[in-house]
C-alpha cells in the first residue's frame, strides 16, 4: 500500500493511534485535514481529499474518523479497500469497533 500516514481520529479530531510509515507528510496535517472537515458541509464531504499535494482517504464509522495521508500518486480505491478492511479485523479483534475500544 503506499499511503504515508494512518490515523485513527475521534469526532472532535484528536488522534488515538497513529503510524506514520513513510515520514514524508508531519504530523501537522492532521490539523490541516480537521479544519477542511469543519469547513464542508457533511452533504458535500467526498471520502477523498487532495489538498498542496497531499492526499487525504477517510472513512467514518461508529463515531471514528480513520484517515490515510499519501503524497504519492496513489490508488485511492486500494487505500478505501485497506481502511474498511482494518476496520473488520478490528471489529474481529475488539468485537465492535469504537472510540473507548481503542483506549
Amino acid at each position: 500500500m503506499s499511503a504515508s500516514a494512518i490515523f485513527f481520529l475521534d469526532q472532535k479530531g484528536k488522534v488515538l493511534i497513529s503510524r506514520n510509515y513513510r515520514g514524508d507528510v508531519p504530523m501537522s496535517v492532521v490539523d490541516k485535514f480537521c479544519e477542511m472537515l469543519a469547513n464542508e458541509d457533511v452533504v458535500s464531504r467526498s471520502p477523498i481529499v487532495i489538498d498542496e499535494g497531499v492526499t487525504y482517504v477517510y472513512i467514518t464509522h461508529n463515531n471514528l474518523f480513520l484517515l490515510a495521508i499519501t503524497k504519492r500518486n496513489a490508488n485511492a480505491m486500494l487505500i478505501l479497500c485497506f481502511l474498511y478492511r482494518v476496520v473488520e479485523v478490528f471489529e474481529d479483534y475488539f468485537n465492535q469497533l469504537e472510540e473507548e475500544s481503542i483506549r
